[in-house]
């Protein structure tokens, strides 16, 4: 006697709109996905640069474009980087902020105010503070990832924990420093403490440009071993991939990226999250050819549109880093319950 079902066939009407939603996103061709997300972008930006343009064009229009330059810069960085670091990681919920960058970056900024004073970190040449940050950050993680990859003991899940443990350790330096310092220079350092596009160095743009569309000409070439590197160690093994020295590079392309970004507008510890989750979602495969592109495009509609709404309708109520942090702070409680640890 054949075996049959107890479970009745399940009808496309029964299922949620969530998942109808999803398996609508799944099966639409990546190119159509790139295509329309390049015209909603370009559109926001468009839309910010131009709306209640008027008085002294010359002055306001400048200004603009160098916002918004600052946050397609950020948009590329963060996004890469991230996408980048879960790759390596086999791991969806993982940033390159738990290797305790973002609380490296603010401890160099409590301890220049506590040693300089903070009106003096204020008025310091941006350049010399951009570049000191730059140095410590990167020559920071350098130093752990070729120490925690010598010897034959060493493995990936062992330096990310010394990352988490080294920014509780930083993140206890700053407290500290932080508390010895005078209350009317800890308000001028916490300005420091959240990203802001308001007030960014047409200086620095440059610099950082091009450091970050060098970084990523690299990731582009590289976006075929990444495919390999995300079907997991042993099979990238297989076929050949050096995987030890590839994801030390990919680790150092993603501290460049992420230590551009901080030391340009400050830490945005959960942006990256949200827009590679958002990625995953609506790109049908994983080819980092694809994932690449529409992390970086959403991460452009989300900061320019965000920007635009938090000017245009909230009036500067509160700022967009905050915003951005609560709703990854959200999305990550949601994957950590939803059980997405992969």
């Amino acid at each position: 006697m054949p075996e049959t079902s107890l479970m009745p066939p399940v009808s496309p009407a029964s299922l949620s709109v969530r998942t109808r939603l999803r398996e609508a996103a799944r099966s639409t061709p990546p190119g159509l996905v790139v295509t329309v997300l390049a015209i909603a972008a370009v559109v926001l930006v468009a839309v910010f640069l131009m709306i209640d343009l008027k008085g002294n064009v010359a002055y306001v229009l400048p200004r603009r474009g160098i916002k918004v330059s600052a946050m397609l810069l950020v948009a590329v960085a963060v996004g890469v980087s991230t996408l980048l670091f879960q790759t390596v990681t086999a791991n969806r919920i993982l940033t390159p902020s738990i290797m305790g960058f973002d609380s490296l970056y603010i401890l160099v900024q409590t301890a220049l105010a506590f040693v300089a004073g903070a009106a003096t970190l204020a008025a310091a040449p941006s350049t010399a503070t951009f570049g000191l940050e730059i140095l410590l950050m990167v020559g920071f993680s350098a130093f752990l990832y070729r120490w925690m990859f010598t010897g034959a003991a060493r493995s990936l899940h062992l330096l990310l924990l010394v990352g988490v443990v080294s920014g509780t350790l930083f993140r206890g330096m700053s407290s500290l420093l932080q508390r010895l310092m005078e209350p009317s220079e800890f308000i001028i350092l916490q300005d420091l403490f959240f990203a802001s596009f308001n007030n960014v160095d047409p200086g620095l743009l440059g610099v950082s440009a091009l450091l970050v569309a060098a970084v990523c000409a690299g990731v582009w070439r590289m976006r075929h071993t990444l495919d390999v590197l995300a079907l997991g160690r042993d099979v990238a093994i297989n076929v050949g991939v050096d995987h030890k020295r590839v994801v030390m590079r990919v680790l150092l392309m993603c501290s460049l990226l992420v230590a551009v970004s901080t030391a340009l507008v400050g830490p945005v510890t959960f942006f990256g999250l949200l827009v590679v989750s958002l990625a995953y979602q609506v790109c049908r495969g994983f080819r980092h050819a694809w994932l690449l592109p529409i992390v970086v495009l959403l991460g452009a509609i989300a900061l320019v549109g965000g920007q635009l709404i938090l000017e245009r309708v909230f009036g500067f109520a509160t700022a967009l880093s905050v915003i951005i942090e609560f709703a990854g702070g959200i999305l990550f409680l949601y994957l950590l319950l939803k059980g997405s640890l992969k």
